[in-house]
């Protein structure tokens, strides 16, 4: 089957577009939506150089959707239609387990005429962190809601540790509640490590955030 990957650059998206690959699937494009003003995605704070730079490395191409909050559904049905030309007959999800989540996916599959996939749903939050660490997937994270975790965490890779570092502040594990984002530069399906330099810091709303260029 031919696929779009809703793909954010974070670790469930990248953990998604893996396993469902695996599945003897073919991914022919990456949607990220991202904020053209300040060259950076949307929800982790990437720019659009290190996007391409992914896509690169993943020999996926990549549709890099610029959009703002109030027009997102639209842009993002627009990304979907010009997917769904190159051949995709399905769009994959990296969401484990929110249903306001998958059903806003899904609406936007259907308004489409594709179908959504979900490889990750409801997966143990525990095990989509400890799966990702074991299989050599790479992230950082960029983005922390500092009502839960302090500044500190910024730019630090994700591994088991830290993990259970995170849990113990009383945020979830996977971040699902908004609690941190991440950035995935390497993974089994990368050809090769996704050369990046930390950026300026950006405070907003209680978060945390630090550019990935």
């Amino acid at each position: 089957m031919k696929f779009a990957m809703s793909y954010s650059g974070g670790k469930e998206s990248a953990l998604a577009l893996h396993k469902f690959t695996g599945q003897g699937n073919t991914p022919v494009a990456l949607i990220t939506t991202y904020n053209q003003d300040t060259d950076r995605s949307l929800f982790h704070g990437l720019s659009s150089n290190v996007l391409k730079r992914v896509s690169q490395s993943l020999s996926i191409p990549l549709i890099l959707t610029n959009t703002t909050a109030e027009n997102y559904n639209k842009d993002f049905e627009i990304a979907l239609k010009r997917a769904k030309e190159t051949g995709a007959v399905a769009c994959v999800f990296g969401d484990i387990d929110i249903e306001g989540h998958r059903e806003w996916a899904t609406q936007r599959c259907d308004n489409v005429g594709i179908k959504a996939i979900f490889p990750l749903w409801d997966m143990p939050r525990q095990n989509v962190v400890y799966e990702l660490v074991d299989s050599g997937f790479v992230a950082s994270l960029t983005v922390v809601n500092t009502k839960f975790l302090d500044e500190k965490f910024l730019g630090k890779q994700l591994t088991k540790e830290l993990a259970k570092k995170i849990v113990a502040t009383g945020a979830d594990i996977c971040g699902e509640n908004g609690e941190y984002h991440t950035f995935v530069s390497n993974s089994p399906m990368f050809a090769y490590p996704v050369d990046f330099v930390w950026g300026k810091r950006h405070y907003k709303d209680g978060y945390a955030m630090l550019e990935v260029i």
